[in-house]
């Protein structure tokens, strides 16, 4: 069985309570709810995890703004915002796949960057995610 369902309690209670292969829910370095308890939840009771809307429904690239780049995401194979996106979200071990949306064939290839390349380790997590903390947040 496969459950599509917003991070929060019900999900936690599904996942915890019913015999379910795959769970999808949104996932992105800048809303990190589903590190709490979800996607250690699902590495504990081996639920493959689809992760929803990796760029926050594109406001993750409005919260980058016209913020370079920093030069240390190269140490992750990183070339451009999108790609150190991904690259956070795959990189976690509890995601099985991870789910982009674009009709622009050239999103579609930067995209295809964020699978290829070494991924960050929990250490370069950190810091993908301290950086992103620094940005202002967008309104919900």
């Amino acid at each position: 069985p496969y459950v599509n369902a917003p991070v929060g309690p019900k999900l936690e209670s599904l996942m915890r309570n019913e015999p379910l292969d795959f769970v999808g829910f949104d996932y992105c370095v800048g809303d990190r709810r589903a590190e709490q308890s979800l996607l250690p939840l699902a590495q504990e009771r081996k639920i493959g995890v689809l992760a929803y809307f990796t760029f926050d429904r594109g406001r993750i690239f409005r919260r980058a703004g016209a913020t370079p780049l920093p030069e240390w995401a190269a140490e992750c194979d990183a070339k451009n915002w999108p790609q150190f996106f991904l690259k956070y979200v795959v990189s976690h071990p509890a995601v099985t796949v991870a789910r982009t949306g674009t009709t622009n064939p050239q999103h579609m290839l930067e995209n295809l960057g964020g699978g290829i390349g070494r991924l960050p380790n929990d250490a370069m997590r950190t810091r993908m995610a301290d950086l992103v903390d620094t940005w202002p947040p967008n309104p919900r």
